[in-house]
């Protein structure tokens, strides 16, 4: 009977390997819920809940190659599918607004594509890897956008482009 039970769970292996396993993507949903929260902060729809899962999914997708012990080409190419599919997803989140002549949702896609690196990265064991992309991320989408917003002020002549302007203290403010 436990060869059974052997044969459908695929021997997770002993605790120590299983504590790996659930540490990594653990980590990768951590990391993803950092650079998930900045986006949630600026009210993006790809937001908190978005980033985690795919972190959590692309780790999956490292994760399991690697846990079937397929060769590093096949992992490689397992990878190439995460990188190549979640542009499909960060598409999704890219709006064209034709009455104001820009594009926007750009910096969300490229969170999300950031997002599943750092759990490619996370799911792959190279914990260190996944921890600087996910500190750069924080700094180019947090404070970049700070000194974006005072810049941009500075330019127009005006206050950051966040700041509401008279009676126009209820709107919700249109920004990346």
């Amino acid at each position: 009977m436990l060869s059974f039970w052997e044969d459908v769970f695929l021997g997770p292996g002993d605790g120590p390997h299983i504590l790996r396993v659930v540490a990594r993507l653990s980590i990768a949903c951590l990391l993803g819920a950092a650079i998930g929260l900045e986006r949630f902060g600026e009210g993006k729809s790809a937001g908190l809940r978005t980033h985690m899962l795919v972190a959590l999914g692309a780790a999956m997708f490292t994760l399991i190659p690697i846990e079937a012990a397929m060769n590093t080409g096949d992992v490689s190419r397992v990878i190439q599918g995460v990188a190549a599919g979640i542009g499909f997803l960060g598409a999704g989140t890219i709006l064209k607004l034709e009455e104001k002549h820009r594009i926007k949702g750009l910096t969300s896609a490229a969170s999300v594509w950031l997002t599943a690196a750092i759990g490619t990265a996370a799911g792959a064991g190279w914990i260190w890897l996944a921890i600087i992309g996910m500190i750069w991320g924080m700094i180019i989408l947090y404070l970049l956008h700070k000194f974006e917003q005072k810049e941009l002020g500075k330019i127009e002549g005006k206050g950051a482009p966040g700041q509401k302007e008279p009676g126009q203290e209820g709107k919700k403010k249109d920004l990346e």
